[in-house]
């Protein structure tokens, strides 16, 4: 029974018992706390047994109906949410922002004296590649990606038929996710001093080489919101449609987008590799995790086998509280 109710059943009482007529058809009824729902079978799905080997051996329900008729009677999410909690942790979030732009605010510009240690080889081998880098095109590219993946979670939760009629509680989780991963970015780069690459080079201005903005290239914020929102579309469509052949593509395309925007912001020169890749693995594990945290686990806690006793047979379900 590979396929029994893999949707998750919100309610936490409910029946489901056989009326087998060898001249009616047999059927399957399924009784919740808010509605009820008989399902026919024909005599090839539904055979004749006799005892409870017979039933293990034979039973051949088509679950793909019975799973259909399930999503029908119950909430079709995977997630659960809680106004109180979802409510605290983005509360939570906003607060820490607020706090790092406050430290990143009332950090020091840097004297003469300090830049003129700025040289390549006091950085690690694998981050010499960008020092001195400067793209003010490539900046302003980036920021194209940076305001788009912002919208593409809301974009692609109206395009799913599944995820638009779950739109609001689709929308909290990705503020929240969001809302994490800009408090995650924000406290780190309010204490941590780190120079941007055009700090190593000649080709920016002095006064951006100097100024307080250029000493927070760790990590970098524009990649982690890019592979956040991304991934975050990925893996909600994952959990709405699983087997999905879409669903591969979909990661590779998120993928794909977090790494063209750590380009931009490599050829900018406002963070080194390692800066992008760090925030590439931030932002995605952001984008997943949070989804996760909230899937219904309430199938974990339901077992399902054949019974057969007192002149009866059938399905025994039990729910595990």
């Amino acid at each position: 029974m590979k396929k029994c109710l893999i949707y998750a059943l919100s309610v936490l009482a409910f029946q489901i018992s056989f009326a087998q007529d060898m001249v009616a058809q047999p059927s399957l009824k399924i009784e919740t706390n808010s509605v009820k729902k008989t399902i026919t079978f024909s005599a090839a799905e539904l055979p004749s047994f006799k005892s409870g080997q017979d039933l293990k051996n034979n039973f051949q329900i088509d679950f793909n109906r019975l799973e259909g008729t399930i999503n029908n009677t119950v909430s079709s999410s995977p997630y659960t949410t809680s106004l109180l909690k979802d409510g605290l942790a983005i509360g939570a979030a906003v607060g820490v922002t607020l706090l790092g732009y406050s430290l990143i605010a009332n950090k020091d510009d840097l004297t003469m004296a300090e830049l003129a240690t700025k040289t390549k080889d006091k950085l690690p081998f694998f981050d010499r590649s960008s020092a001195g880098f400067y793209s003010p095109q490539a900046d302003k590219d980036s920021y194209i990606l940076f305001d788009a993946s912002y919208a593409i979670p809301f974009i692609a939760a109206l395009i799913d038929k599944k995820q638009r009629s779950n739109y609001g509680q689709i929308a909290v989780l990705y503020i929240e996710t969001i809302g994490i991963t800009g408090a995650m970015y924000t406290l780190t780069a309010g204490l941590v001093y780190r120079s941007r690459p055009f700090v190593y080079g000649t080709k920016a201005p002095l006064d951006k080489r100097l100024g307080k903005g250029g000493q927070r290239s760790f990590y970098g914020g524009h990649v982690a919101t890019t592979a956040a929102s991304t991934f975050f579309v990925a893996k909600v469509f994952h959990d709405f449609n699983p087997g999905s052949k879409l669903t591969p593509y979909l990661y590779v395309a998120s993928g794909g987008l977090t790494a063209l925007m750590g380009y931009f912001r490599y050829r900018a020169g406002y963070h080194f590799l390692s800066d992008c890749v760090l925030s590439s693995v931030v932002g995605a594990a952001t984008g997943i995790l949070i989804p996760q945290l909230h899937k219904n686990k309430a199938l974990s806690k339901l077992s399902i086998a054949p019974e057969v006793g007192n002149g009866s047979s059938g399905l025994a379900f039990t729910y595990r509280f």
